[in-house]
């Protein structure tokens, strides 16, 4: 598995198609983030933002391969296996991303709410960013996982279809990214630190079975 796992990796980066991606994330960091705001909003805004990105990184990993090499890949290792490859570098690219950008929101921005006078605990805030962006991050890998190849092979079914499942994963209620992200709204306002272990949970157990059963019809559908 870790030399798939290698393999993979080094597909999306001499690729360069994770490029669009990480800029697109980056401009909306840019005109979403500015310096002094309260750290809490700023890093809820970072995690919001990673879901559709996530998305994205795995519709790139299931689909970076030749057709050939795909077969190749599939009848040496399993398809099953091959896939979920692909679907582990794009949840661990976009983890990095998101550490990446939460970090860097963190140190930027004011520690205190959104009132400007209530104390906000920089580490506590951080840690809390990193647990949302963790949340979309699994979340956005979970709509990428069902919204693509193999479940949909069709790319105008497919991006629409990834898209509005994206936007919907983020502003349902119920749905542990937006639980995750209100809740450092609402931590913004009170000068509270919340920590979304809750929805981190729930992203955890969507995104297995998401995963799980994208590989399972993989496998099915397998020549």
């Amino acid at each position: 598995m870790t030399a798939l796992i290698r393999y993979q990796a080094a597909l999306l980066v001499r690729s360069q198609r994770w490029l669009p991606p990480f800029i697109l994330y980056a401009a909306f960091l840019a005109v979403g983030v500015q310096s002094g705001q309260p750290v809490l909003d700023s890093v809820g805004y970072a995690a919001a933002a990673l879901l559709p990105v996530a998305a994205w990184l795995v519709r790139i990993c299931v689909g970076g391969e030749p057709p050939a090499a795909r077969t190749c890949v599939a009848a040496a290792a399993g398809p099953a296996r091959a896939h979920l490859a692909c679907l582990f570098v794009a949840l661990a690219a976009a983890v990095v991303l998101g550490t990446a950008a939460t970090v860097v929101v963190t140190l930027i921005s004011d520690p205190a709410g959104t009132d400007h006078r209530t104390r906000v605990p920089m580490l506590q805030a951080g840690g809390a960013g990193l647990l949302a962006a963790l949340v979309c991050a699994l979340l956005g890998t979970a709509v990428g996982a069902v919204t693509n190849r193999p479940v949909l092979r069709s790319t105008g079914r497919a991006v629409p279809v990834m898209l509005l499942a994206a936007l919907l994963s983020m502003v349902t209620t119920g749905s542990p990214a937006q639980a995750a992200v209100s809740g450092l709204v609402t931590g913004s306002r009170t000068g509270r630190v919340p920590l979304p272990l809750l929805p981190l949970a729930g992203a955890a157990v969507l995104a297995a079975v998401a995963i799980a059963a994208s590989c399972a019809l993989t496998a099915r559908r397998s020549p």
